[in-house]
């Protein structure tokens, strides 16, 4: 790796960057190299879709960062695990596959930002894209990343489902076609049975390129620039420190954390924090670290402890876990392929809203502090997440050194309207909870259930809130003096330098965050190539 150059280098290999070195590996006359902190996605547990619930115990391919204290939170220290291994976050996540709003993009747009419309990204939705059951004007065939049904939802799920209708929620079969409102059964990234992370769509299938070096455990320190130009990156392999140079770009995706983090640590970001970390200013840039934003989430958790047909920790539960290993392993069939947040919703806290305001997942578990506490017994779960907050915190560096977590701080819910929403969203949850199809089955905890108050709920949202894993926005796009990078992602200052992950988001998409970083890479990989002509 000494002093390799390479036309393209690719800083990150999550969801983003394994579509840009796929893509733009795609011309064998120019070279890709990319990059990615954390090992090869070889372990099983990655590949098995149940296999989630093990993540928050496996530092060596999630890695378990944390918030600072939290003033919207009663004071606590939020979670924030990112997937550290090639595919990223797609190799560590849910699985669900939702693009967001169409005013999400809509509203990029109005925001100085040309060309990211709804019917400008629709058609990168789709080249991305192969559904296997959806076959309109809305979804794509033929794409690498494939978008299936659950093989054998959960009968709870379905009760679930039956609960939303009764609560008055229209039937959803395809959250992302005409309207995203309703409830129903998510759609997910599996692929005969296995999780279908961005490694497997986008770099698994082109190892073999000659022109396509994927280099993992490989930690990018710092880009190097030269009279203004990025042309090098300082990495750490080993314990060895290197070189790898440019030709043409280097492209960062590591996310709404390693993202800002590195650019910060290359000196391109706010000059007074630069300067408190010792760090020389390259490109004085204050919006790198700002606008953090997530989409806090509550779980309301219910006891259903006579029904087995629920995931739970009990002898019988253990014995079906066992048969699921074993027809998992011979068939890719089973009660593994479950990814637990088999259902949702989207519904308005208000009527007079133009979209939905809060999305809910259905778990087939008891799920409580991101599944790091073990909860015995069967039970459900449904997560309460706020879909367009409000709260904007920030992104700094602890230290200089690239080994050292940065200091995030998304200042969840110290908006007084997310609070607000919340407590609307939890109560329109509760409401579902308490239908007919689900009541005859399972209790809700009482902490929730007693919470009758505005003033009780809120203190309960606030003991239990947490991230759903949706970070965005420390590397602005736009044109104003705090936007990062521009419409066409290249960081402001810098020449040979973009920024191409959930970072640039201005605001987060109304959904899980997964198939919208899948899209604004497949679209930089034309707006790269079209550069470059």
């Amino acid at each position: 790796m000494s002093d390799i150059t390479f036309d393209y280098i690719v800083v990150g290999g999550g969801s983003a960057g394994c579509v840009l070195a796929s893509r733009l590996s795609e011309d064998s006359s120019i070279s890709v190299a990319l990059l990615e902190a954390g090992p090869v996605d070889s372990s099983v547990v990655i590949h098995c879709p149940a296999g989630l619930a093990a993540m928050s115990h496996l530092p060596h391919i999630s890695q378990g960062l944390q918030t600072v204290p939290q003033p919207g939170l009663n004071g606590r220290i939020g979670y924030q695990p990112r997937g550290r291994t090639l595919g990223g976050s797609s190799s560590t996540n849910a699985m669900v596959y939702i693009r967001g709003q169409q005013a999400d993009f809509d509203r990029w747009a109005a925001m100085g930002n040309p060309g990211w419309t709804w019917q400008d990204v629709l058609p990168y939705f789709k080249k991305a894209e192969h559904n296997e059951r959806l076959h309109d004007e809305w979804h794509g065939q033929g794409g690498p990343l494939n978008v299936a049904d659950l093989q054998t939802p959960n009968i709870f799920t379905q009760r679930f489902v039956e609960a939303g209708v009764q609560a008055g929620l229209k039937r959803n079969t395809d959250f992302n076609g005409a309207s995203q409102e309703g409830v129903g059964v998510y759609q997910v990234t599996h692929r005969k049975g296995e999780r279908f992370s961005a490694a497997k769509a986008y770099i698994t299938p082109h190892l073999g390129r000659a022109n396509l070096q994927v280099l993992t455990d490989v930690t990018a320190e710092r880009i190097v620039l030269e009279g203004g130009v990025a042309r090098h990156v300082q990495v750490l392999q080993g314990g060895v420190k290197r070189t790898l140079s440019a030709r043409r770009e280097i492209i960062v995706s590591g996310g709404a954390f390693q993202s800002p983090a590195l650019l910060m640590r290359s000196g391109i970001g706010p000059g007074a924090h630069l300067q408190a970390m010792g760090i020389p200013t390259q490109c004085d840039l204050p919006g790198v670290g700002a606008n953090l934003h997530d989409h806090p989430d509550a779980v309301l958790v219910a006891d259903a402890p006579s029904h087995s047909e629920l995931i739970g920790i009990t002898p019988t539960g253990a014995w079906d876990m066992l048969k699921g290993m074993w027809q998992w392993r011979e068939h890719r069939q089973g009660l593994l392929t479950t990814n637990y947040a088999e259902g949702g919703a989207f519904f308005k806290t208000d009527s007079a809203l133009a979209d939905p305001d809060i999305q809910l997942h259905f778990l087939v578990s008891k799920l409580v502090d991101h599944g790091r506490k073990t909860q015995f017994g069967y039970g459900y779960s449904v997560h309460v997440c706020l879909l367009q907050p409000q709260s904007r915190g920030t992104l700094r560096l602890a230290s200089p050194d690239a080994m050292a977590s940065p200091l995030i701080d998304p200042q969840f819910l110290t908006h007084p309207e997310d609070m607000a929403q919340m407590i609307k969203g939890v109560r329109q949850a509760q409401g579902i909870m308490s239908q007919p199809a689900l009541s005859a089955y399972g209790q809700e905890w009482a902490a929730s259930a007693q919470a009758t108050t505005d003033a009780q709920l809120a203190h309960w949202i606030r003991q239990n809130a947490d991230t759903i894993y949706h970070p965005v926005g420390t590397c602005r796009m736009g044109q104003d003096d705090m936007a990062v990078v521009d419409p066409q992602l290249r960081v402001r200052g810098v020449q040979g330098l973009r920024v191409v992950d959930a970072s640039i988001m201005p605001t987060v998409t109304s959904g899980n965050t997964n198939a919208p970083t899948i899209m604004l890479a497949e679209k930089a990989a034309d707006v790269i190539r079209a550069a470059a002509r």
